[in-house]
């Protein structure tokens, strides 16, 4: 097996027995991204003097028998939105001055970098984040990997596209609406938004506690083992959580067996979903009852959010821009000027009635848990459409959030949810599976989604 096809874990395994060094993974890693750049466009900047110096400390290390940390070594990548030091974080975006300075690591890099992580550069992003489609006026179009002229998803296009294509097992991604998630199911790799707070983010969002930082990986067990990373309290964020209960690659192994699933293949017919992805998605759900699960059909109490998540979103858009210029406002995407006036005409009322709204999901979905441990959906209602576009062409859909409906509301709700690969439509597309458990319990998603690996069921 190619050193680009294995995983976080595997990586770590054979730095352990000397099967390989971090500076072998790292130059395969970077000739890949180089590789897939002109085709797919994931990535805004490689960083490659930086990582293979990185990787040569990290081999030096691992020769002495002293890894600095689980994932000593690692390639990874990070989105764009998220601090970098010594690099620009521009933010998909032109009204970003590159010139710095550029000082400070956000948390979940931060704890990378302590823990011997390799940097291998910065992934794409639509301009701030806004849409789950990843093009911006600054990098252009980040493309499918299993068709380019499809879209990746998006708004961490780039880390899905780079994590399937072998530029990296692993990337740090962000999720405000389905930003992890969403990308995940496009391109066929697994994506975790935890619980809020549970990994720290600095500088806050200007989407504010609908923002999450998440990561996008091979699988579940790679995805925890970054979480055992990245799950660590940082005073510059005062809404993050206190310490994990415990490691969340030693709460894999559990399985499935007697967990109380609830399979809602539409949100109680709310959604139209295509028949390959309904049909792949209730097969893997067949597949966490052989497993041992108590699965049955049922729709939580949600009535769609969608306007109390605009109301959110777009004001927090609007303050994003709020001290622009007219000239750095004729550089934004149309689409993201059109939601900041939107999002301007809102009033303080208008919010708060938003956050009443969300407050009340909350606790519906809350007492929903206490009947069920997971909650299961497709992630999305279809697959990856025409790259470009913010809506499949003939939908008739006017925002991304019309065909995202089953990602949003639990970023209302700050629930965890992760998003996993279980099959592909007629066209060979990767089909996404959504796991959703209470508060706190990131624990069980990652553990129904490594058994569901572990089984097959996923595509490992």
């Amino acid at each position: 097996m190619e050193l680009t096809e294995l995983t976080a874990v595997q990586l770590v395994e054979g730095y352990r027995t000397g099967a390989f060094d971090p500076v072998e993974a790292t130059r395969a890693a970077l000739a890949r991204a180089a590789e897939i750049q002109p085709a797919v466009g994931a990535f805004v900047r490689l960083t490659a003097d930086e990582a293979l110096r990185r990787a040569r400390e990290s081999a030096e290390r691992w020769r002495r028998g002293e890894p600095a940390g689980p994932v000593d070594g690692v390639p990874v990548t990070v989105k764009d939105l998220l601090l970098m030091r010594g690099f620009p974080t521009l933010r998909g975006s032109r009204t970003v001055d590159p010139g710095g300075p550029w000082t400070e690591d956000a948390p979940s890099v931060a704890r990378l970098r302590e823990s011997g992580a390799v940097f291998l550069g910065k992934t794409t992003t639509p301009e701030y984040g806004w849409k789950a489609v990843t093009d911006s006026p600054l990098s252009g179009v980040t493309r499918n990997p299993h068709d380019p002229a499809r879209t990746a998803g998006g708004s961490s296009g780039g880390s899905a596209a780079a994590v399937a294509l072998g530029a990296g097992p692993v990337s740090l991604g962000t999720d405000g609406g389905g930003s992890v998630r969403i990308p995940a199911a496009f391109c066929g790799v697994f994506g975790l938004k935890p619980t809020y707070g549970r990994v720290p983010l600095y500088p806050a969002s200007a989407f504010g506690t609908l923002a999450h930082v998440g990561p996008l990986t091979r699988d579940a067990a790679d995805a925890a083992l970054l979480m055992d990373v990245i799950a660590v309290p940082d005073a510059r964020d005062w809404s993050a959580l206190g310490p994990a209960p415990g490691s969340f690659r030693a709460g894999l192994a559990g399985g499935v067996r007697g967990l109380r699933v609830a399979y809602s293949p539409s949100f109680g017919g709310q959604v139209a979903v295509r028949p390959a992805v309904a049909s792949a998605v209730r097969h893997a759900v067949e597949g966490l009852a052989r497993l041992g699960a108590y699965v049955e059909e049922a729709d939580p109490d949600l009535a769609d959010p969608v306007e109390s998540f605009h109301t959110l979103w777009f004001s927090g858009a609007a303050r994003l821009v709020q001290r622009f210029g007219p000239h750095q406002r004729e550089l934004l995407d149309p689409g993201l000027a059109e939601i900041c006036g939107l999002g301007a005409r809102r009033s303080a009322l208008d919010y708060l009635a938003a956050v009443d709204a969300r407050v009340d999901l909350g606790r519906r979905m809350g007492r929903f848990h206490e009947s069920y441990d997971l909650l299961v959906t497709p992630t999305l209602p279809l697959t990856a459409f025409e790259a470009g576009r913010e809506v499949p062409k003939g939908s008739g859909l006017g925002r991304w959030t019309g065909w995202t409906p089953f990602t949003y509301p639990f970023n209302l709700t700050q629930q965890p949810a992760a998003s996993v690969p279980v099959g592909t439509d007629p066209d060979g597309l990767p089909v996404g599976l959504q796991l959703v458990a209470a508060r706190h319990r990131d624990d069980l998603v990652l553990r129904a989604a490594h058994a569901l690996y572990e089984a097959g069921v996923a595509p490992g």
